[in-house]
């Protein structure tokens, strides 16, 4: 298995085969964990199911229901449940060796290695990387922390609907006020400008781009605008939870302008669009333009595994021993994980997949959006796929789209949504996805468009 199978051996060969849901099994195990889990227990609230198994782009329940997969765990197994290629490795790891700390193996240096080969432009070869804890936030923890390191600075620039992570630093980069409102004070010194999002600011793509380019180079440039001590600008090259915004050509251009010419790094998020989610290894190389630092965890652990880390240019490499520390930074198995997950993305071409395959996906949601007014818009890059739904006002029809996710649920595909009103469905298969597994889920999508706008007709 040098490479691992090719994609279409991966599945389960009943996909979208469902019985009423949730199961009994499914019910025992919902009440069993509402009686002794957290209250903050949130994704079985949207899909009420107990999973037991996956392969590939399917996964099914503990009463033998089998769905497709349009979510992927939140872009995390980006190449499928149980990809064979990765677990070969992870087995033959987790006999031998687990955790280093940071202590050099052959897992952490190959990925050091594989990271600086797939890294877009200027950080090609010319990069470092640091682990730090096994989520997404713990990479945005360590990027703000090498920002102020390198520049004495203590503000931070961030954007109006982005989503960073849930601890304290991350949150503060966050918009959503009820999400942080409970846990305020957080860091000072935070300033969110608008990012450009044409379809909800009801302007052109140039207005919006100008708008928000003209928001951060007065914070930077201002000598009244109230930040005092810049140390960096966060920002999503694609906005997830936000709603799957694609920002218009020229604002990630302008971001890298602004950051030149003011000596501040700019950093890019790619939890969740990294790792060939948008047909390129990161979604700032549709652009051409290269971050200082990446955020990246989700699709780095491989199948699943706990990992994040951020890379960075070697100037920023300033740190002394242990100025950037955590326990679980020397998660061997997860390395080993990612650098296979990488190989079998190369070897079977997925990024090509990605592109060719999500153009199809958003060209059928855009021929639904002709016949179906309640579609505002479709847009994204690869398998990285949001379309934002409306009521007949143009108010955001968030009820709407609870809907749709609860009948593709009830006829066997998983999908989620995202947006500041819950009003866009995100789809974020894995890169192994088929095109019949794609068609399948689209004929589910569509039935299940067309069922809630007429359970809807009329408006909120």
């Amino acid at each position: 298995m040098p490479t691992g199978p090719p994609i279409t051996d991966l599945h389960y060969d009943d996909p979208a085969t469902v019985d009423a849901v949730p199961g009994p099994r499914s019910k025992r195990l919902l009440e069993r964990q509402r009686e002794i889990d957290s209250s903050a227990v949130a994704y079985p609230n949207d899909i009420p199911l107990a999973f037991e198994a996956g392969r590939g782009a399917t996964v099914r329940d503990v009463d033998g229901n089998t769905f497709v997969d349009m979510f992927a765990g939140i872009g995390v197994l980006n190449v499928g449940h149980a990809n064979p290629y990765v677990l070969e490795a992870v087995h033959e790891q987790v006999d031998d060796l687990v955790h280093t700390v940071d202590f050099p193996s052959e897992a952490r240096l190959e990925l050091i290695e594989a990271l600086g080969r797939i890294a877009p432009g200027s950080l090609a070869d010319s990069s470092r990387v640091v682990f730090g804890g096994p989520t997404g936030s713990d990479a945005i923890e360590a990027s703000i922390k090498l920002a102020k390191y390198n520049t004495g600075g203590t503000g931070l620039i961030a954007f109006r609907g982005a989503y960073h992570g849930a601890t304290s630093g991350p949150m503060s980069l966050s918009s959503n006020k009820s999400f942080k409102g409970p846990y305020t004070p957080l860091l000072p010194d935070v300033v969110h400008a608008p990012y450009p999002y044409p379809f909800s600011q009801r302007t052109s793509p140039e207005d919006a781009v100008e708008r928000a380019l003209e928001e951060v180079r007065a914070t930077v440039e201002d000598p009244y605008s109230g930040l005092a001590n810049p140390a960096g600008i966060f920002v999503e090259p694609i906005q997830g939870e936000g709603g799957v915004v694609v920002p218009p050509a020229g604002f990630l251009e302008g971001l890298r302008e602004i950051a030149d010419e003011n000596g501040l790094p700019l950093i890019f998020d790619e939890i969740q669009s990294g790792f060939g989610r948008t047909g390129e290894w990161f979604a700032c190389e549709h652009e051409g333009v290269t971050p200082d630092a990446i955020a990246m965890a989700k699709g780095l652990g491989g199948i699943g595994l706990p990992l994040s880390a951020t890379l960075y240019h070697e100037d920023l490499d300033t740190w002394g021993p242990g100025d950037h520390a955590g326990t679980f930074r020397g998660h061997v198995v997860a390395m080993r994980a990612g650098t296979r997950a990488i190989e079998y993305i190369e070897a079977h071409d997925l990024l090509a997949h990605a592109r060719d395959l999500g153009e199809t996906i958003r060209g059928r949601l855009e021929e639904i959006g002709e016949e179906t007014p309640a579609i505002g818009e479709v847009r994204g890059r690869g398998l990285f796929v949001g379309v934002e739904f409306v009521h007949e006002d143009g108010s955001p029809a968030g009820d709407l789209v609870d809907d749709i996710q609860r009948y593709c649920y009830e006829h066997g595909v998983l999908v989620w949504t995202a947006g500041r009103y819950g009003n866009v469905l995100r789809l974020l298969p894995p890169l192994v996805l088929t095109y019949d597994l794609a068609d399948l889920a689209l004929e589910v999508l569509a039935d299940g468009i067309e069922y809630a706008t007429n359970e809807h007709a009329g408006g909120p």
